[in-house]
């Protein structure tokens, strides 16, 4: 190794750990359920997205499997030349029947998504609008796209009104996007779609939502968009096919027209081998699973409400979510950790969340209950929350 990247390496990443700030990967012992065993403990998990208990369904198990036999484990091909399966085509056509657009296409993961679109669509003569607290993936793809980005307070109307005001009326730009998450992550409310859409009308905005941790949650399990009755007025629908989904990829729904410009300008539609069909088999069954019934869906919020109003009750600041996603904010980052190693110790996996994910003096322990928990785990990590939290003084 050269001694300029040894000594870059070795006193960036002494400086993280000294302020709490590096994160340590913990490899999953097998599957990713309601319980996981990680460093040989039987934990109750509470971070993972797999919202829906999907990841580890039996059904889903067996049709991946029933796929591989048939097609191979993977597509052989970039979707462009002779990577598209039949697999891929009907995944798409239901991607489009569950997001209620004309059209779908799919990607290797939600964050080639954000990449893939946004550049594919806005370039330097255009600029996008983006939410504070929008995903990094959605910074990366904004960033690619050489368009301007003017950052809007978060969940801020009148800072929106106002910065589309000025760039549309600025003459500078060509096209101008507004972009959202649906669900922001790290605090669990939902995007004001209803008055994005008031302003993006007003001024001919592009609309684009990220609905990673929508998809499945909200909307009775349809997304954010579908939440607000909003599918006929967003341009871009994004998600995520590794999360309440339970498997792996992304995809974009939205006009035809969107689509088939994305088949042929978006880099890594173009340049990446397609889905596995094991992959591609699970997630169309899955995406049925969804449409055809809200069990898992209400399952899930009932686990959500029920660990909210436990660790509310103890004292624990869970900010202000509108969905199952309940942070427990610590804000120093250090304590934070601590607070998740002492967590990890009494048999609750809930991962420490630390700049640069959220800002700093706002770290918090992410939890993430599924619709896969019983109220007896629950319980039990309630109870494990207010030892760790008086102990370490974050509550009374």
């Amino acid at each position: 190794m050269s001694n300029v990247l040894n000594n870059f390496l070795s006193e960036n990443l002494s400086e993280l750990k000294n302020q709490g700030l590096y994160n340590e990967i913990d490899p999953v012992e097998g599957p990713n359920g309601a319980k996981i065993n990680v460093k040989g403990s039987e934990l109750i998990n509470l971070s993972s997205n797999n919202y829906l208990g999907l990841a580890t369904n039996p059904e889903l198990k067996q049709i991946a499997k029933d796929a591989v036999d048939k097609y191979g484990v993977g597509a052989g091909a970039v979707r462009t030349i002779n990577g598209t399966l039949d697999l891929h085509v009907k995944l798409e056509e239901k991607l489009a029947e569950f997001k209620g657009t004309e059209a779908a296409i799919s990607y290797q993961s939600g964050f080639n998504c954000n990449m893939a679109a946004i550049s594919a669509v806005m370039d330097k003569n255009d600029a996008i609008l983006s939410d504070q607290l929008n995903h990094a993936s959605i910074i990366d793809g904004c960033r690619l796209s050489k368009a301007k980005i003017i950052p809007f307070n978060h969940s801020d109307m009148d800072d929106l009104r106002a910065k589309a005001k000025a760039a549309t009326e600025s003459g500078q730009y060509n096209k101008v996007m507004v972009i959202t998450d649906g669900v922001f992550s790290m605090d669990g409310d939902i995007a004001k779609l209803p008055e994005i859409v008031a302003i993006a009308k007003e001024y001919d905005l592009i609309t684009y939502v990220d609905d990673a941790h929508g998809s499945g949650v909200t909307g009775k399990g349809k997304g954010t968009v579908k939440h607000f009755g909003l599918e006929k007025e967003i341009d871009f629908q994004i998600g995520t096919l590794s999360k309440a989904i339970g498997v792996v990829g992304g995809y974009v729904a939205g006009k035809k027209d969107l689509i088939d410009w994305l088949k042929v300008r978006s880099r890594p539609f173009l340049f990446s081998t397609a889905l596995p069909p094991g992959d591609v088999a699970a997630i169309t069954a899955a995406v049925q699973m969804i449409i055809d019934s809200t069990e898992l869906h209400d399952k899930l919020w009932e686990n959500g409400d029920y660990l909210k109003a436990g660790l509310s009750k103890l004292g624990f600041d869970i900010g202000a979510s509108e969905t199952p996603i309940t942070p427990c904010i610590i804000g120093d980052e250090k304590l934070t950790q601590q607070f998740s190693k002492r967590l990890f110790e009494e048999g609750v996996y809930a991962k420490s969340i630390v700049f640069p994910t959220v800002p700093k003096g706002t770290g918090r322990v992410r939890n993430m209950p599924t619709a896969a928990h019983t109220k007896e785990m629950l319980d039990d990590a309630i109870a494990v929350y207010e030892k760790v939290g008086k102990e370490l003084g974050v509550i009374e």
